[in-house]
Order: C-alpha cells, then sequence, then structure tokens
C-alpha cells in the first residue's frame, strides 16, 4: 500500500517532500557522532534523533537523522540531513537561518536559495500554519546540538 502524505501536496514541491518520506536518507545510527540530540513535540509526537560527525577542519562528515511522525517531519529531515553533508558548523546555521526565513514567509537572499536545495520544497508547508512546526522539529534539533557542541567545545579549552 502506498505511504499518503497527511496534508495535500500538490506539483514538483509535492513531489520532492514525498520522494523524502518514501525513501528517507541518512537514517542510519552512527557508530559515534560529535552533536547528538533529541527533539520530541509531546503535542503531536513528531521526534527527530540528530547526530553529526565532524572531521578535523569542523566539517559535518556523516549525518544520520532518524524521524518519527508526519510526512513533514520526515521529509524535512531526509533533506536537512543531504543539505548538511560537507559544511561547517557556520555554514550549517547559515543554512538553519535561512530555512527559517523561508518559513517565516521572507524572501531568500539570491546565495540562500541553491544552498536550500530540495528543502525550497517546504515552502509549501507555509500553507498550512500548524505544520510549520513539524517542518522546523530537526531544525531545532540541529540548533540545539550545535549549541551543546559550542558549549563542549568552550569548556574543554
Amino acid at each position: 500500500m502506498p505511504q499518503l502524505p497527511d496534508v495535500p501536496l500538490h506539483g514538483l514541491y509535492g513531489e520532492s517532500i514525498m520522494d523524502h518520506f518514501r525513501s528517507p536518507r541518512h537514517r542510519s545510527a552512527l557508530a559515534s557522532s560529535d552533536i547528538e540530540t533529541e527533539e520530541f513535540n509531546p503535542f503531536c509526537g513528531d521526534r527527530v534523533i540528530l547526530q553529526i560527525k565532524l572531521d578535523d577542519a569542523g566539517r559535518i562528515t556523516q549525518v544520520s537523522s532518524r524521524s518519527e511522525g508526519c510526512s513533514i517531519i520526515q521529509a524535512t529531515a531526509s533533506m536537512m540531513a543531504e543539505a548538511l553533508l560537507g559544511k561547517s558548523l557556520a555554514q550549517a546555521a547559515a543554512l538553519d537561518h535561512a530555512f527559517r526565513a523561508m518559513m517565516r514567509g521572507e524572501s531568500l537572499e539570491q546565495e540562500s536559495a541553491p544552498e536550500l536545495g530540495d528543502l525550497v520544497a517546504m515552502q509549501v508547508v507555509r500553507e498550512y500554519p500548524v505544520r510549520i512546526k513539524c517542518a522546523l522539529l530537526p531544525w531545532l534539533a540541529l540548533e540545539v546540538g550545535m549549541e551543546s557542541h559550542q558549549l563542549g567545545q568552550a569548556e574543554r579549552d
């Protein structure tokens, strides 16, 4: 039985979201990680566990993003994981900022749009304001994880 989205999705954006929902990327847990965090929305049951492995230069070399819940959180987590690979934490933070701005309906700076890649498809979620939190939960996990990592680094220095 095919998996159906829980919000109406049409056109190219809907296809991209459904592709990531049906075939999520980067779901395997990492054996070791530099950043690991879990976020949960008790109101709807959405959950995401994010793990990130960094190289010696501080670039993201591996990502695991395991999510449970609606099609939107699962697709966003998959898209985010793909977009993070190869980025520095500063670039990841800039990507987070661009995604949140897009979800608020702000116009994207021209250099931000290509960085978002498949994530641009998530702008359709703005048509369903109650679902924006679903799209933002993986990004909250990223933000919390990076802050925790930076605090840990500061304590070691």
